[in-house]
């Protein structure tokens, strides 16, 4: 079976893709990348294990992050409709993501979002997401422009700096009972929590993380206490993803992370990264992402956390010294 139509077959099974069949699919991506990505079957070659004999997914090799900022990571031969950056320090190498179709992650962040919180059509969708929105190329920021492009609501859009602006539409969406979706990120939202006297019992207040610098880094708890007492809510949300992904998590607010149908998260032991980690144990986190089927579906991210039995996981950090440390199997690669 040739590329276009193993990608063809690949794509049809994911367009209503539930869950169901996981594994076999998980399969059915990993040989179709060890055949057509010429960077991962190199990094199969080099561990020693070939193709074939992987039979079951806790067999399949992931791909250390890093590659997606040392190399350009692609399965077949395709000009990209975009490029996917990730953001970082001055000077600092960033990750890259190709994309070969761009309506593709749109829609799967649809069914990821549809999943857990219905159609974002029925949100009023609202960003605030300074730090991505000052420069080019952010997945959230292509992922909340579609949501706001989808949304019935007049009043959805972006909210850079204007935070009084964003403050009226929030009291004019729940004067009108609308519900609202407030996606911003972690800094942000605590601005605007300081600044006005808000009740937002009607809106789904969902950080993405990120102080970026911009102000005393503070755990997930303390950032969740202070958004709830501020604007009068039981729980603030949270969204889980990253550049070299196509597929988000999400948590309501008890600190576990749900994984969109598409994404399967384990956790490998900190000192051996090819010994999976049991559940419930500190580990760092491995990730198949079916979604990524054009690039690799199968990556190792340097984010500490627990899985459990459920499929849902707990990010904890990140691991020390990442950024160095990094897999050097390839160093000599072309």
């Amino acid at each position: 079976m040739k590329y276009e139509e193993q990608r063809r077959l690949i794509i049809h099974q994911l367009r209503e893709f539930s869950g169901d069949r996981f594994e076999s699919l998980a399969l059915e991506v990993f040989r179709f990348q060890a055949t057509y990505n010429a960077l991962y079957a190199n990094y199969l070659s080099l561990l020693g294990i070939e193709a074939p004999s992987v039979q079951t997914p806790d067999a399949i090799p992931f791909l250390p992050i890093q590659f997606f900022k040392n190399y350009t990571v692609k399965t077949g031969e395709w000009q990209a409709e975009t490029i996917f950056t990730s953001s970082g320090t001055t000077g600092a190498i960033t990750s890259s993501h190709p994309v070969h179709q761009l309506d593709f992650y749109k829609q799967n962040t649809v069914k990821g979002f549809q999943s857990f919180y219905g159609n974002p059509a029925g949100y009023c969708v609202l960003a605030l997401l300074p730090s991505y929105l000052e420069r080019s190329g952010s997945s959230l920021v292509c992922m909340a422009g579609h949501f706001i492009s989808l949304s019935k609501h007049p009043q959805s859009g972006f909210f850079l700096d204007n935070l009084e602006a964003l403050a009226e539409v929030l009291q004019a969406m729940k004067a009108a009972g609308a519900p609202v979706l407030l996606l911003g990120v972690s800094f942000a939202l605590l601005d605007l929590a300081e600044r006005f006297d808000l009740q937002l019992e009607n809106a789904i207040v969902m950080e993405t993380g990120g102080m970026k610098g911009k102000r005393r880094e503070l755990t997930r708890e303390e950032l969740h206490r202070s958004l709830k007492t501020a604007f009068h809510l039981t729980a603030i949300h949270s969204e889980y993803g990253m550049t070299e992904l196509f597929s988000q998590a999400y948590s309501k607010g008890n600190g576990q992370f749900y994984p969109a149908p598409t994404l399967k998260v384990f956790a490998r032991e900190i000192t051996d990264p090819l010994a999976q980690q049991g559940f419930g144990k500190t580990g760092v986190l491995n990730m198949i992402d079916l979604a990524n089927f054009d690039t690799c579906s199968f990556i190792a991210t340097d984010d500490l956390g627990r899985v459990f039995p459920d499929g849902s996981f707990e990010v904890l950090g990140r691991l020390d010294n990442s950024d160095i440390r990094g897999c050097n199997l390839m160093a000599g690669a072309d």
